[in-house]
């Protein structure tokens, strides 16, 4: 074999272990990468244990959480549904649960299932800014967006009924002397398939109700303080499993993937 078929035999041998390695750990079914915690099981212990309601300006619910734990209707075992009755009409904000424990930089794993047309819920990074889940809206403002920042990767959603995975990198803004100096910024996989890159986000969306920042600067603004994963309650049935996250330190403005 010559030299040039050997380099591009190697070539190819090492593209393809770095797909399948990437591919491994993402997706529906992705097992928790090493010192990931797991942090919703579809059981009604590790909800009470690691999550709690966010008690915004629009809460109207009260402990304990009054999400149910439902048969998963693809694989059988449990999940979670945001069904809320709080947030019965798409009360926004109203019966939202944030996780117990705050977050800096992180890697995430979301796995969701849309059980009708038009499900709405929301998966908030650091309790302030979201991506979108709602079925039927390829808008900026749509499902797997990073809320107003980007386009919606539509053509990778897997549709009503069936479990979709959000595989996230997030890195938080930094501030110096109080002054933001550093956008926050997130890549992401969507069912496998890579749909956002260092993504930056310009600000909070949604105004007071949106998250933890959202009455600071017209509704705009970001503090410099870790804060919770937040799944949203918008009335619908909804459910979420397999929720993992590893903590990071991401020293440079830098979000992609190293799996």
């Amino acid at each position: 074999m010559t030299t040039q078929c050997l380099a591009t035999a190697l070539a190819i041998t090492i593209s393809f272990h770095a797909v399948t390695t990437a591919s491994a750990d993402v997706g529906v079914g992705a097992k928790p990468v090493a010192d990931a915690e797991v942090i919703l099981d579809g059981s009604r212990a590790m909800l009470d244990e690691k999550w709690t309601y966010w008690e915004g300006p629009g809460f109207k619910s009260s402990l304990p959480i009054k999400w149910k734990v439902v048969e998963d209707p693809v694989d059988g075992g449990t999940c979670i549904m945001t069904d809320d009755p709080a947030a019965a009409g798409g009360r926004y904000g109203a019966a939202d649960i944030v996780t117990k424990k705050a977050y800096r930089d992180f890697r995430l794993h979301v796995e969701f299932l849309i059980s009708k047309p038009g499900g709405n819920s929301g998966v908030y990074l650091q309790n302030r800014f979201e991506i979108q889940v709602l079925d039927g809206d390829k808008t900026k403002h749509g499902m797997g967006a990073v809320i107003n920042e980007s386009e919606s990767p539509y053509h990778a959603y897997n549709g009503v009924g069936k479990w979709n995975a959000y595989d996230i990198v997030f890195r938080a803004a930094r501030f110096k002397d109080g002054k933001l100096v550093e956008k926050p910024m997130v890549s992401m996989y969507f069912n496998g398939q890579k749909v956002h890159e260092n993504v930056k986000i310009s600000q909070v969306w949604g105004g007071p109700r949106s998250g933890v920042d959202g009455g600071n600067d017209g509704g705009k603004g970001i503090t410099d303080s870790p804060q919770g994963l937040k799944l949203q309650a918008e009335g619908h049935d909804v459910r979420y499993r397999n929720i993992w996250i590893k903590e990071l330190d991401l020293k440079e403005a830098d979000t992609d993937f190293t799996e």
